[in-house]
């Protein structure tokens, strides 16, 4: 049984090499969040717990590698952008094992948006992967915008040990002003 203390992070990359240019780029993000001292944002980043894999890798081992990096991990950061459901590769792939093999919680993270209070209202924006899930009651989702705090939240409470209680659970608006993100 692999040790679980990952955060295993999914996004649309729509093909693009180029970080600034695709969801890549709040990837990115949040590992300058975790390196900077004064930032209260920490996470064990599942894809450096596994050898790097290049673009140009075989198909299967692409696959083995997420799948191990899936495996060792307590819970996924999907950011939810606005061609994130375009994707019917691989984010499909790491949504469905997650859920369906791996048993952990999906924190959706909305880079376009201040707060979510009405995740339900977001489901044009999800891929099939997450709808059907969450449609079918086994996957475990807290949506979130893609802001520190609440991520910082949602990755201290929500691991494979500790679930969101349904597909469409979220933060109060009051948590989000005490926070200083909302008015």
């Amino acid at each position: 049984m692999a040790y679980r203390n990952g955060t295993y992070i999914a996004f649309h990359a729509n093909g693009i090499k180029e970080p600034s240019e695709s969801d890549m780029k709040y990837y990115t993000l949040l590992k300058a969040w975790d390196v900077r001292d004064q930032c209260d944002f920490e996470f064990v980043n599942s894809h450096e717990k596994t050898c790097a894999v290049r673009d140009s890798s075989k198909r299967a081992t692409l696959k083995a590698a997420l799948v191990t990096r899936l495996r060792n991990s307590k819970n996924m950061i999907l950011i939810v952008g606005e061609t994130t459901r375009e994707d019917k590769d691989w984010v499909p792939f790491e949504i469905s094992y997650a859920v369906d093999h791996c048993g952990i919680p999906i924190i959706a993270a909305y880079p376009a948006y201040e707060y979510i209070t009405a995740p339900a209202e977001l489901r044009r924006l999800w891929p099939d992967a997450l709808k059907t899930r969450i449609d079918d009651r086994s996957a475990r989702v807290i949506h979130v915008s893609f802001k520190q705090k609440p991520l910082a939240e949602a990755l201290s409470r929500f691991h494979v040990n500790n679930q969101p209680d349904g597909g469409l659970i979220f933060f109060t608006l009051q948590t989000y002003r005490n926070w200083g993100i909302a008015k």
